[in-house]
């Protein structure tokens, strides 16, 4: 049996809002929005400029919602985001409101990184390969 990966989903109390600041931090496209769905949830769909999708949606009607964390936790912790320059995506990133949360580190030969904090405690690696 083969498996490819399909999507992302972030959960936000403001869908639209969310999606609309991963449009300009890293130029995803709002492809689909649903609007409000039966179940109570607003649902946006975006795509990366690679093809990823990410959804992102609210509660539904039935949803206890616990707090996002963007600190170092077991489960999914990030995703990571290829830049061509991190000192310059930090500066703009930390303009549309992220957080830095851990510093860029690393370096030739590897790859430099550093962690922000997105809307709704996403924590989001973003890196610069050599």
């Amino acid at each position: 049996m083969s498996y490819a990966f399909e999507h992302v989903h972030l959960k936000s109390p403001d869908p639209e809002k969310t999606a609309n600041w991963y449009v300009k931090a890293f130029e995803f496209e709002i492809y689909n929005d649903h609007g409000v769905r039966p179940q109570g949830d607003r649902f946006i769909e975006c795509k990366t400029t690679d093809g990823t999708i990410i959804r992102i949606s609210s509660a539904r009607t039935s949803d206890s919602m616990g707090q996002g964390d963007a600190s170092v936790h077991y489960g999914i912790e990030h995703f990571g985001i290829i830049v061509d320059d991190l000192d310059s995506e930090l500066i703009r990133l930390q303009e549309l409101g992220a957080k830095l949360l851990e510093a860029p580190s690393g370096g030739p030969p590897g790859p430099r990184i550093a962690f922000i904090e997105a809307p709704d405690a996403v924590r989001i690696e973003v890196m610069q390969l050599p």
